[in-house]
């Protein structure tokens, strides 16, 4: 079995609208590290989250704001060999992207990333009140970097 990097971008957007959930790795400033699974959409080359207004992700992003999000589909079993376990592999993509992570306060730029997330989850618009919009954290991380592999590849595959 092998890794192949995938470098198309339409390819690699492909794997993140697959995901139905994406990991958020931070790190406090001491150097503790700190990974939470959350919903998300994804548009234009930024990744935006929601969450409640306060708490231990928001106190580590305001110290700081640098994060690495992760994405991963597939995971099917796959091996060489019955007999052999070394042949066996998990057949699975993943992105890896980091940025920075922004919150977003306007009340209009706030109802527009829930709707990119819904989007994600429902394929639709929503209406949303103010009280709700004014409750939610609403989080934009600009990736600036993206990386895509797909494991457990025989080796006559190509990306």
């Amino acid at each position: 079995m092998k890794t192949l990097e995938i470098t198309g971008k339409e390819k690699i957007e492909a794997v993140i609208a697959r995901c139905g959930v994406c990991f958020v790795g931070m790190a406090d400033t001491d150097g503790t590290p700190y990974v939470i699974p959350m919903n998300f959409g994804y548009e234009n080359g930024s990744v935006y989250l929601h969450s409640a207004p306060d708490g231990r992700s928001i106190d580590i992003l305001r110290r700081n704001p640098r994060v690495c999000l992760t994405f991963a589909t597939g995971h099917e079993l796959v091996f060489q060999h019955p007999e052999v376990a070394c042949s066996y592999s998990m057949r699975s993509e993943s992105v890896l992207a980091w940025g920075d992570v922004v919150f977003v306060n306007d009340m209009q730029q706030k109802r527009e990333a829930l709707d990119i997330l819904m989007r994600h989850y429902t394929g639709r618009p929503f209406v949303y009140s103010d009280p709700a919009v004014k409750n939610v954290r609403v989080w934009k991380v600009a990736v600036d970097t993206l990386t895509c592999k797909a494991f457990g590849r025989s080796p006559r595959e190509k990306e």
